[in-house]
C-alpha cells in the first residue's frame, strides 16, 4: 500500500490478499490507477455478498 496508505484500514483481509498482476510494472502505475484497482478489487470480492 505504497501509494495509497490512508485505504489500508478498509480493506478485509480477502482484499489485500488479491494478486495484481501489472502490465507496465510498479514503476509505471500512478496513485489513480492504484485506486482504481482497488476499487475493482472491492466490487470483485463484494459480487456475491449480500446487503442488509
Amino acid at each position: 500500500m505504497k501509494l495509497t496508505p490512508e485505504l489500508h484500514p478498509f480493506l478485509k483481509p480477502g482484499e489485500l490478499d488479491s494478486e495484481i498482476v501489472l502490465m507496465h510494472g510498479f514503476d509505471a502505475l500512478m496513485e489513480e490507477d492504484a485506486v482504481e484497482i482497488i476499487q475493482f478489487s472491492i466490487s470483485e470480492h463484494q459480487k456475491n455478498a449480500y446487503l442488509h
